[in-house]
């Protein structure tokens, strides 16, 4: 049985981003959401998928919208109507990746079975959040620091969370 991974960078106030735009620019984050993303599918909300420059190559992008006209012509992509939907699109044995924005993370939280988290820490104004993390249904089992440095003007530290 493959595993629902939620993959997210949220703020110690759990501030996701503001505008459709992140808070920060972590480009050890990226790189290390490139190297755990390649090669599966990611869902994603409409406004998550919107704010990429284009689609993330070697992934099968999975955009969940309200809207029944929502067309999106890459092949890459596939346009689904709700987390069902988006759900039944995997096969049984694949791993798939839950990549934002808030609404969608707080949709699927109760389906997934591993939190990958970079924790920034720093507080931040945001109009998306990222979900309590309750210590009662999770359990941290991996954790890395990473302080500010001249490339990344936030410490963070990436957490793993597996359900209880």
């Amino acid at each position: 049985m493959g595993n629902i991974i939620m993959i997210a960078a949220a703020a110690e106030n759990d501030a996701l981003g503001k505008d459709n735009d992140l808070l920060w620019h972590l480009p050890d984050d990226f790189k290390r959401f490139k190297a755990i993303t390649t090669g599966h599918k990611i869902i994603m909300g409409r406004k998550t998928f919107e704010s990429f420059p284009k689609t993330l190559p070697n992934r099968t992008h999975i955009i969940i919208t309200r809207d029944p006209n929502y067309k999106v012509s890459d092949p890459h992509c596939e346009v689904v109507h709700s987390l069902d939907e988006a759900l039944r699109l995997l096969s049984p044995e694949e791993n798939a990746f839950i990549i934002g924005g808030g609404d969608i993370y707080a949709l699927a939280l109760d389906i997934t079975d591993i939190l990958e988290l970079t924790r920034v820490h720093e507080s931040f104004d945001a109009d998306a959040y990222f979900p309590s993390i309750h210590p009662e249904k999770w359990e941290l089992i991996a954790e890395e620091h990473h302080p500010a440095d001249e490339r990344h003007a936030h410490a963070f530290t990436y957490q793993t969370y597996r359900k209880k």
